[in-house]
């Protein structure tokens, strides 16, 4: 479709500056006696199809899988290159010093330059086929750009035929007027990029890449080609499915003179199975006869012929599928695909190359990752602040992988402006529209973690009002990070917790996801991009504690999705990425990291094994009944190592030296914060069903550190605290990563009376101070410890910690979840 030269913006780039007269620049230098030539540079690391790169194969399949013709000539290859500065004029018919392989982003070893360039040059020639009649009545040459990074003007035959903003979508330019009657046409394109110092969205992009940051992408980096159309023809193609009605509404966006009739014909392997027609750029309604719904079991594709009566044709195809949050048999929200509750589970898949950065050398390397992931057992994809080709598109409707479709965020650390806001929903509207057909797409993701956010609740309802077919992730993460508070908008409430996975519970209208989480790393000598700043969330030592390790966060979230309505889990991440080791595979895709078939078993018990029935839930016993509890020490021995468990048979030892002092009644365990504790010798409770821990306790100092109360041992940390927080100098009811926190900060000095409820029924995490309900948190569920009870101090990082200074007086352990007239009662006494 033709694009109009806009109005630079403040990221004015040299071609669009230069916009100047250029027919009287016609010299034409004398050929060099030995040309430059492209050369393959050694990339940090080499996949499996680094090598197979060459000038004669650089990506040459057609780019566009649904919308197809048959006369198309692929540009990739190579071009002539070279920097540009302010003040350039472009390059027109004068020769540049380097050769570049297009369509590799000029950053990576494959392109054969292999550094960053703020503003170049391209410049080739074509030439066009004499049986494609391009001219007169007869044909028009549309030249298309898959992807260019960032700020693109084109010049053919010395004429500007089309300037673009935007690194992720496609643009193209009806360039028959531009045409010479010689046999060469000379194409030039000049590009800035600003990479992150300017306000776009770039996603991962930064320079230098560190961390959760990676090598920036400048330049060309998809499919550049062209195609013969005649005057009036199909630019797009838009399909909707409707499983409701069997249907799929076509509408062919038709370019030229628009006074055409289309014909839409529906085909099931070569039979006929619906036929529509009517007016050009008018939805019409397909209505397909006993409709084969697409799923990732069953990725049923039908194909599509659209064609003009001016006799443009082109080849398309449709799934027809719904995806939907409504209410399982449990009461909860969740994600439906055809009206039914289906787990979605799938990898964060960031879609960068060591050799080609943005751009898979081969399309065999891009169908590669979706393969894996299938042969994993999931069967969906979240598709990571980056948007693909779309081939990889293609290849998730083909395989049967839903995708998750972020928007690439624009910079984390500053406030976008008028204008980086403007030009965001620009692109942002560009990529929903020029991916609205994939039925592999079942989610928009606009906002990560608060990375660029602005008024999520207004974005969210516009991406809704976009495309009402598809859910709306309104804020991925946005429990973390830099996230605005929780709009409460999209279809979908998104936590990110590592290693995790989280525990979100949906809410009245929308599902719960844990939209990150794991990080698992592993690191595999002689295939890390930076040996020495290889980074995880959690290292493991080899292949099998770190599959072992994955299939118990499998487990969770399976819990997760059983007792809290969690709909889906996406698990951190395909590859390694550059220094992050947390791939299922090095990031040069030639080392498996787990055991495969382990991985898919538990992720198919995961899929598998929630269908959102009542009697998922958690079963809750009711526990010992009475005021006493199971467990009970009064320390009112005041000598000795040994405290008297009076309700039940697990005697506490004093350990460290911790000694007596006078209690809030008779005597009490004293510690000094450096080692000493008691230890029951048991673990008193099920931690993973409902339990209640209650103590009196004063502090001898209270400052920025944590000290502990009572806790349970786990195998890394402890599965609850009853504590004071030092980092927010708060009493409170503690699992990691989320507090029950008193609004008062405690006195040096005074008893206070502490009870913790773990309400596993609602889950609910529940403080009392002094009787008093002081602090709730919804945390759905309880970590599983068989480590023993002890009283005075935590455990975190495999370690002893937060041990308390003070004493405490009057424990007692129960298991299940006091009443707050229990609690009323308990203090009273």
């Amino acid at each position: 479709m033709v694009r109009p030269a806009r109005r630079p913006g403040r990221l004015a780039t040299v071609a669009a500056a230069l916009a100047v007269a250029v027919s009287g620049l016609s010299s034409v230098p004398a050929a060099a006696a030995d040309p430059p030539q492209w050369q393959r540079l050694t990339p940090p690391l080499t996949t499996p199809w680094t090598n197979q790169v060459s000038p004669t194969n650089a990506l040459p399949e057609y780019p566009r899988p649904q919308l197809t013709r048959d006369n198309w000539q692929n540009l990739n290859g190579v071009w002539e290159f070279s920097a540009a500065k302010p003040g350039d004029s472009p390059p027109i018919n004068r020769g540049l010093d380097e050769r570049i392989l297009v369509p590799y982003p000029v950053e990576s070893a494959l392109s054969g330059i292999m550094r960053h360039e703020t503003s170049m040059w391209y410049r080739r020639t074509f030439q066009v086929p004499k049986n494609w009649h391009v001219g007169g009545r007869d044909q028009r040459l549309i030249l298309h750009f898959q992807a260019v990074d960032y700020d693109t003007t084109v010049w053919v035959n010395g004429h500007q035929v089309v300037h673009h903003t935007g690194g992720y979508d496609a643009f193209s330019a009806d360039v028959t007027n531009a045409l010479t009657t010689g046999k060469d046409q000379e194409v030039v394109v000049g590009v800035t990029d600003p990479n992150d110092a300017g306000g776009q969205p770039l996603g991962k992009q930064r320079k230098p890449g560190d961390g959760i940051f990676y090598t920036p992408t400048s330049g060309i980096w998809q499919t550049v080609w062209m195609e013969p159309v005649t005057p009036a023809y199909i630019s797009r193609v838009d399909t909707t499915p409707d499983v409701a009605s069997g249907s799929v509404t076509v509408n062919a966006v038709v370019g030229g003179p628009v006074k055409q009739r289309v014909q839409a014909i529906a085909y099931d392997h070569g039979r006929v199975v619906g036929v529509a027609s009517g007016p050009a750029n008018t939805p019409l309604t397909l209505k397909v006869n006993k409709p084969h719904l697409w799923t990732p079991d069953d990725p049923f594709l039908y194909d599509l012929r659209v064609s003009l009566s001016s006799g443009d044709s082109v080849g398309s195809y449709f799934g027809l599928r719904s995806i939907s949050v409504g209410k399982t048999a449990d009461g909860k929200q969740r994600m439906m695909l055809n009206g039914k509750f289906v787990m979605q589970l799938g990898p964060l898949d960031q879609g960068f190359w060591p050799d080609g950065i943005y751009t898979a050398p081969t399309d065999a390397a891009l169908k590669f990752d979706l393969e894996q992931e299938k042969a994993l057992g999931f069967n969906m994809v979240r598709k990571h602040i980056k948007v693909e080709p779309d081939r990889w598109y293609y290849y998730a409707d083909k395989l049967g992988l839903m995708v998750w479709q972020d928007m690439p965020a624009m910079k984390d650390d500053i406030e976008p402006t008028p204008a980086s806001q403007a030009n965001f929903e620009s692109e942002l509207h560009r990529m929903i529209d020029q991916h609205r057909s994939f039925p592999s797409i079942v989610t928009w993701v606009p906002f990560n973690e608060g990375w660029g956010d602005y008024a999520v609740g207004r974005i969210a309802d516009q991406v809704k009002a976009w495309d009402p077919t598809r859910l709306v992730d309104a804020e991925s993460g946005v429990n973390c990070c830099r996230s605005e508070p929780d709009s409460g908008r999209g279809d979908i409430y998104d936590d990110h917790t590592y290693t995790g996975p989280g525990t979100p519970v949906p809410d009245a209208t929308r599902a719960a996801v844990d939209g990150e989480y794991g990080g698992l790393g592993l690191k595999v000598d002689g295939h890390q991009f930076d040996p020495a700043g290889s980074f995880a969330y959690e290292m493991e030592p080899d292949s099998a504690t770190l599959t072992r390790r994955y299939a118990e966060l499998q487990q969770r979230l399976l819990l997760a999705g059983r007792q809290c309505g969690v709909s889906a889990g996406v698990y951190t991440q395909t590859t390694d990425v550059e220094k992050e080791v947390n791939g299922f595979l090095t990031y040069d895709r030639q080392v498996k990291k787990m055991d495969f078939a382990a991985v898919r078993a538990a992720n198919l018990s995961v899929i598998n094994g929630v269908d959102g029935s009542p009697q998922q839930g958690p079963v809750i016993p009711p526990g010992t009944p009475g005021i006493d509890g199971i467990a009970a020490y009064p320390f009112d021995e005041n000598s000795g190592t040994t405290a008297a468990d009076t309700v039940g048979h697990h005697d506490a030892t004093l350990i460290g030296g911790a000694s007596w002092t006078a209690g809030h009644s008779g005597s009490a365990l004293a510690v000094n914060g450096s080692g000493q504790y008691a230890d029951t010798g048991a673990a008193l409770v099920k931690t993973d069903l409902s339990y209640s821990v209650a103590a009196w306790v004063k502090f001898n100092a209270v400052g920025d550190g944590f000290q502990t109360v009572v806790s349970q041992d786990g195998d890394d940390h402890s599965a609850f605290f009853l504590q004071y927080s030092g980092a927010d100098h708060k009493l409170a009811f503690s699992f990691v990563g989320t507090r029950a926190l008193a609004p008062i900060t405690p006195e040096a000095g005074r008893w206070y009376h502490l009870v913790g409820v773990r309400d596993a029924a609602t889950g609910q995490l529940a403080l009392y101070v002094d009787g008093q309900l002081a602090a709730s948190r919804s945390v759905c569920l309880g970590e599983a410890s068989t480590g023993h009870t002890v009283i005075g101090r935590g455990k975190y990082g495999g370690n002893p910690v937060d041990f308390l200074n003070g004493a405490v007086d009057q424990v007692h352990v129960y298991d299940r979840a006091l009443s707050a007239a229990e609690v009323a009662k308990l203090y009273a006494s």
